[in-house]
């Protein structure tokens, strides 16, 4: 199924500033070590279902991702 542009966007904007939160990092920040460990193509491939997860959910998801991916927070 195609999803809007948009609303992926917005999706993974949203899950970098709780991500950012969380580990009391900057958006920035959190955007680099998503994005180095290939959390944002992560998100993308897995949008259709991580949007229908609790948003915390999702956000663990993300995290964890990124931990097996070699990140250590």
């Amino acid at each position: 199924m195609a999803y809007k542009l948009r609303d992926t966007i917005e999706f993974i904007v949203a899950i970098v500033n709780e991500f950012a939160v969380r580990h009391n990092l900057s958006d920035r920040q959190s955007y680099r070590y998503i994005s180095f460990h290939n959390g944002i193509s992560f998100i993308k491939e897995n949008y259709g279902i991580m949007h229908t997860l609790d948003f915390s959910e999702a956000v663990d998801s993300v995290a964890l991702f990124c931990r097996k991916s070699g990140g250590v927070l």
